[in-house]
């Protein structure tokens, strides 16, 4: 029988906001995010939200008095340095970051990222106290189910391999899944396909002492995680979570499912 996600496992939902947002406009949506903090925790869920570097420290500053986890786009691979532009792991941890988003597709195909880059910066994260959230995915599509579910994997496996190869074993890890294919398109990817993927995924990663937990994201939205659950811990939202009424209806789904 293919792996199911741990019963012992907590289940884990956040957001990125990418550039969507000016300065006021994130900081009122992180003092509403923050009033989910209990919300998410009677729901046994952890909640994270990853706003722009700008305002991570008066987030850290809204966010201190919840168990609301705050997170960061992106981070470089070295901690000091003559790294004109770059964001250090040091730092972001100091300014209270507790997950960061690594190797995202927008970062692969804008920036030139690489397996090897996002290894570093996964490496970066855990010496900082921090947890990688490695986004990995297929770009391939193939119209014939199975064929589609050997191809992502066969895509995925590197990516995770890369990551995983720069980390302790003992280090707590994310993982992402997004097909590059879904990205932005108005419906996420077939649920057959997903837990199909994500359960090949889990059995990547099951000889691992640390925690590793799953997440699906791509058009995530209302009814998502029930339809992908025996596959993923969680989901990772994107602009339909810009909305915190839309995160609290996802929560709530999530506590039941």
């Amino acid at each position: 029988m293919p792996p199911v996600p741990a019963a012992r496992e907590k289940r884990l939902v956040g957001t990125s906001l990418k550039m969507y947002f000016d300065l006021p406009s994130t900081l009122r949506y992180i003092d509403a995010v923050s009033q989910l903090s209990s919300t998410a925790s009677n729901a046994n869920i952890d909640l994270f939200v990853i706003p722009d570097f700008i305002t991570a420290l008066p987030s850290a500053e809204k966010l201190k008095n919840t168990n609301v986890w705050l997170g960061a786009q992106d981070t470089y691979s070295e901690d000091k340095g003559a790294f004109t532009g770059e964001v250090s792991p040091l730092t972001l941890s100091q300014a209270g970051v507790r997950i960061v988003e690594i190797g995202h597709a927008e970062r692969r195909r804008l920036f030139g990222e690489t397996d090897a880059d996002v290894a570093k910066k996964s490496a970066a994260c855990v010496r900082n106290g921090m947890i990688p959230l490695v986004c990995i995915g297929e770009k391939s599509k193939s119209n014939i189910a199975s064929q589609a579910v050997g191809m992502a994997v066969e895509e995925c496996k590197p990516q995770i391999m890369a990551a995983l190869s720069e980390i302790p074993d003992s280090a707590e890890v994310v993982l992402a899944y997004e097909p590059v294919w879904a990205i932005g398109a108005s419906e996420p990817a077939g649920a057959d396909h997903v837990v199909a993927v994500t359960q090949a995924l889990r059995e990547l990663v099951a000889g691992r002492q640390g925690r590793t937990r799953i997440l699906y994201g791509g058009s995530a939205g209302p009814g998502t995680f029930q339809r992908l659950k025996d596959g993923v811990d969680g989901l990772f939202l994107g602009r339909f979570a810009h909305d915190t009424k839309n995160l609290e209806k996802v929560i709530e789904e999530m506590r039941e499912a």
